[in-house]
């Protein structure tokens, strides 16, 4: 709980998105655990990163196209969180799975963030294989609804 008044309170402040990504961040490094933390934000058929914390294999405002994947359809159609616990996984998931294994990288979980039925944005924490479980993935989610405004901001200004 403490968590989340320290979020609504640094909302508040200037210099957004970046302080607010880098809380989440920070929360989530603590919470769940991580080795990549990218944030990305839905544009039509795009995503767009708004925030990496690893700029040289995933940089910020990289975009790559969406189209039709079982992934898509699950956490950007449909919805729904994506745990990732190994290997094969993130082969499903994923087109650029040897970029993720070439940084050590075996699991995943892709939170959507969700504003008016829609969803605007994703989070997407990678660690070592078997890193994951449920209880991760719900952590993670209930930090979704605090980069509300940051993916807007993030849509308007592109």
């Amino acid at each position: 709980m403490q968590q989340e008044q320290s979020l609504l309170l640094l909302l508040a402040e200037k210099n957004q998105p970046d302080k607010i990504f880098q809380a989440v961040d920070r929360i989530l490094k603590d919470s769940v655990g991580h080795k990549l933390l990218t944030m990305l934000y839905v544009d039509g058929g795009e995503v767009a990163r708004v925030y990496s914390n690893d700029e040289k294999s995933y940089p910020v405002f990289g975009r790559k196209p969406m189209g039709a994947t079982p992934w898509g359809d699950l956490v950007l159609k449909n919805q729904q969180p994506f745990l990732g616990k190994d290997r094969d996984s993130i082969i499903w998931a994923f087109f650029d799975h040897e970029l993720i294994f070439s940084l050590g990288l075996g699991s995943a979980i892709n939170i959507p963030v969700i504003y008016n039925g829609e969803t605007i944005g994703t989070i997407n924490l990678l660690d070592a294989e078997y890193a994951y479980d449920e209880a991760d993935v719900e952590k993670a989610k209930a930090l979704a609804p605090f980069l509300i405004p940051a993916f807007l901001e993030a849509r308007r200004a592109k």
